[in-house]
């Protein structure tokens, strides 16, 4: 590859009608690859790429050297791959793509695989002390699965990608519990009790201690969230976010059961915390509109519940979605408590258009050009609160634009 603009243009994401690994499996074998770093693995159908911030920012208080892989991105790959929050170069990207070219089209690659193959490859000579990995989908299957991880973290289980993971929560939370290694430990979030069994199940095949995330205690919303968790007291969120809550519990609690591999003191706690969101996570812009990805119907539900606890300002919706996220759902928790509901498409070749819309058309007003729908409603409700959500995508795209 000659430029970091050829590279970019080739990784652009495949709709994929099944997956099996084969491929890069393959691959890993002919090179001899394996992935040394310490690491903590991290799935579930919402909340991985909080959790691993909240992580990254805990152990980098700590002055841990920590990388980390997260995923999608929304500019450019290097977003995904970093040490100590410094993204991996142009100039390394191409020196580690050009190293395997030839195998990477020999073996047919995925780009997610090749992604993975990157950012591996990378950390595996940056040598941090400790990686934190997102996984693409899923867990079992997943290209990041090739590691034995020091901890698995599994923040939920939900409907999604189904035509991947399975059709129920329980064959979800299977293909989730993939990432659950040999007598390594296991933490979850709040689950259902069909997918606290199928992990269980896996726990206990693989001889792992489970862990189960505590409640938080004594949350207040003001222009940080304060909270309590077990043993700690006061501790802050520099968001509005609720949502947070859950992922944040799961960063302290895996704290506690790596301490002895990765001790942190309580400050780390407190300032670890406090880093910035990840974009388009709540992100207010101009202080009436809000852009959240929230891009599954439990998404949507707990940003609902955040908006509505938070604001007390009419909520009108800007919404986009990908075709095969379940819009209907997603549309029916919205309906429920905002004041009113656009819809739009944005530039993806999954992204909903107007005619997969159309039982939707006589009730919202559907525009074609997210930019002016935007701008309408600003002009139109200047006092009130504009929310832009249905994909992490959009709403990536959403703020870039508005913050541009």
């Amino acid at each position: 590859m000659n430029s970091i603009n050829d590279l970019r243009a080739f990784f652009i994401d495949r709709d994929l009608s099944s997956y099996d690994r084969d491929n890069f499996d393959r691959f890993l074998k002919a090179i001899r690859f394996s992935f040394t770093i310490p690491a903590i693995h991290v799935t579930g159908t919402n909340g991985k790429g909080s959790t691993v911030n909240y992580l990254k920012g805990i152990y980098m208080h700590a002055g841990y050297k920590v990388g980390t892989f997260i995923s999608p991105y929304f500019a450019s790959m290097n977003e995904m791959i970093a040490v100590n929050d410094v993204h991996i170069s142009d100039e390394d990207v191409l020196r580690l793509f050009n190293d395997q070219e030839a195998n990477f089209t020999k073996f047919q690659l995925t780009s997610f695989e090749i992604q993975t193959y990157l950012a591996f490859a990378y950390l595996n000579e940056q040598k941090p002390d400790l990686a934190i990995i997102e996984v693409g989908m899923g867990g079992y299957l997943d290209a990041t699965n090739i590691f034995n991880n020091i901890l698995a973290i599994i923040t939920s289980v939900s409907l999604e990608h189904t035509n991947y993971l399975g059709k129920s929560i329980s064959e979800i939370a299977k293909s989730k519990s993939g990432i659950i290694k040999d007598r390594a430990p296991v933490l979850v979030g709040e689950l259902d009790e069909s997918a606290m069994y199928a992990i269980r199940e896996t726990a206990k095949e693989c001889r792992s201690p489970l862990f189960v995330v505590d409640d938080y205690h004594n949350d207040k919303v003001e222009e940080v969230i304060t909270f309590d968790y077990r043993p700690y007291h006061d501790l802050k969120l520099n968001t509005k976010a609720k949502y947070q809550l859950k992922n944040a519990s799961l960063a302290i609690e895996a704290t506690k059961i790596l301490v002895e591999a990765f001790p942190v003191v309580e400050d780390n706690i407190r300032q670890g915390l406090l880093i910035s969101s990840l974009e388009a996570r709540y992100e207010r812009i101009n202080d009436n509109i809000i852009v959240d990805g929230a891009h599954n119907p439990e998404a949507i539900e707990n940003l609902m519940m955040t908006v509505m606890e938070t604001e007390a300002k009419p909520i009108h919706v800007l919404f986009a979605a990908f075709r095969d996220k379940n819009h209907s759902a997603m549309l029916t928790t919205l309906s429920k408590d905002a004041a009113s509901i656009t819809l739009t498409t944005f530039p993806h070749k999954r992204a909903r258009t107007k005619d997969e819309y159309f039982f939707y058309l006589d009730e919202y007003p559907f525009y074609d050009d997210y930019h002016l729908a935007m701008q309408d409603l600003r002009a139109k409700y200047p006092e009130d609160i504009i929310l832009i959500t249905g994909s992490l995508a959009f709403a990536a795209m959403a703020s870039k634009y508005l913050r541009g």
